[in-house]
């Protein structure tokens, strides 16, 4: 079988989908993955076939205007607000993926989709070509359910009705964002229109839209109120260590005393990194922690390393998350799936969007202290914070648990099944 996986953002949207390609491979399909032109090599190098999308969108939320929505965005609403500002910038990039999708559909030819929910134009690839279509997400926005809030929204505590109108919210949103531009390509193919909106949870024959969630049950239980057709297959872990080689002084500095704090942002560290990167550094210092500080794809920087502190550009989670005695990040969903199933405490500082969310998610399992908003951040919280991360001996069993949990689950390899089973049913 010939699967096209589409998926469009930074590399937590695109880490877990190559560890999903990694696995339908190995299960005999061949897969074809389209995403940013700045992931192509990472693409490759795990063996699978690249599809091409302009980096340009990417670009852009990497200008300052970009990471200042990051950074002073801690709602949706105040997110929609700062996107339409920018909304002139983004429109002809938009179309641009749209198009770039639709180019490499054409020549992958797929018996079935896989497309991120930033993939807008999954679903109507999939009407065209008459092929099945999966939303893959590692992210609980799309589908309603009654027992938990929508992410990016507040949990008002008023009930059922309450949570499940953010999903309405967020997909009412997808479809006014995205519509003009999935129009346009209907019109540019000659693709008849078969109905008004775009939709992530029904085709146009009424039937529901298979839902596969990147997420461990361990950590957030499947909603009862979910159709059949969405589940939660575990994490989808890309073990990336293997030929990996630590460098010597890392090595020498983990042996040198006990085992120290992780602290990372990944992808993003706000607008200024070099401050948040001395915040830091004065946190371990009043605390009296030793600390590893990932540099990460944000640049996070400081201007001097006491002993006690080791700096790296990156280095695998599987190794390195081990050895550490908690980490400290900003809460993407890989980086708290990948803390969890080390079995550390995790302590996450969030930027936006769905961060808050797996913040309160990890204080609520006892695996971590409550979140603390990266605007909000001071020397003294942070330090409070370390304290919590090496002393709290129920924080570091419950992680512990839960973390022996995760190491038994194979997300991907359900995920492959499931994906079979939805393109089975589909032929009959």
């Amino acid at each position: 079988m010939k699967i096209l996986i589409l998926t469009i953002g930074s590399r937590g949207d695109v880490q877990p989908y190559v560890a999903l390609g990694k696995g339908l491979k190995a299960a005999g399909h061949e897969v074809t993955l389209a995403t940013c032109e700045r992931f192509r090599g990472f693409v490759e190098e795990h063996g699978l076939t690249y599809g091409y999308i302009s980096d340009d969108l990417m670009k852009i939320i990497d200008s300052p205007e970009g990471k200042a929505l990051m950074e002073d965005t801690t709602n949706i609403f105040r997110t929609i607000a700062a996107m339409i500002k920018m909304a002139r910038q983004t429109a002809p990039l938009k179309r641009e993926a749209v198009e770039n999708s639709w180019a490499i559909a054409e020549e992958a030819q797929p018996d079935l989709i896989c497309f991120h929910p930033k993939a807008v134009l999954g679903p109507s690839i999939g009407e065209k070509l008459n092929i099945p279509y999966v939303l893959a997400t590692p992210i609980p926005m799309i589908v309603p359910t009654a027992e938990f809030p929508c992410v990016g929204f507040p949990d008002l505590r008023l009930g059922g009705w309450s949570n499940r109108l953010g999903y309405r919210i967020v997909n009412a949103l997808i479809k006014v964002s995205s519509n003009k531009d999935v129009r346009a390509w209907r019109e540019s193919t000659g693709t008849p229109l078969r109905r008004n909106n775009i939709d992530y949870l029904q085709d146009s024959g009424g039937n529901p839209v298979p839902a596969l969630h990147a997420i461990s049950e361990y950590v957030l239980p499947r909603p009862s109120d979910w159709p059949k057709t969405a589940i939660m297959s575990g994490y989808w872990f890309l073990d990336a260590s293997e030929g990996w080689t630590p460098p010597t002084d890392l090595v020498s500095f983990l042996s040198d005393g006990p085992p120290p704090l992780y602290i990372g942002f990944g992808s993003i560290s706000g607008r200024d990194p070099k401050r948040l990167g001395d915040m830091v550094i004065d946190a371990l210092r009043k605390s009296g922690h030793r600390g590893v500080l990932a540099r990460g794809w944000g640049g996070l920087d400081a201007d001097e390393l006491p002993a006690s502190v080791f700096m790296i550009d990156e280095a695998p989670h599987e190794w390195l998350f081990p050895q550490m005695a908690g980490v400290v990040h900003h809460g993407g969903a890989g980086s708290t799936a990948a803390g969890l199933r080390a079995g550390k405490p995790t302590m996450i500082c969030p930027f936006f969007a769905d961060q808050p969310f797996w913040g309160q998610t990890v204080h609520r399992l006892g695996a971590g202290p409550a979140p603390i908003m990266q605007k909000k951040l001071t020397t003294d919280s942070l330090a409070n914070a370390f304290d919590q991360l090496i002393f709290n001996e129920r924080m570091h069993q419950r992680a512990e648990m839960i973390g022996a949990a995760l190491r038994e689950e194979d997300g991907v390899a359900r995920a492959v099944s499931f994906l079979e089973t939805v393109a089975a049913d589909f032929s009959k």
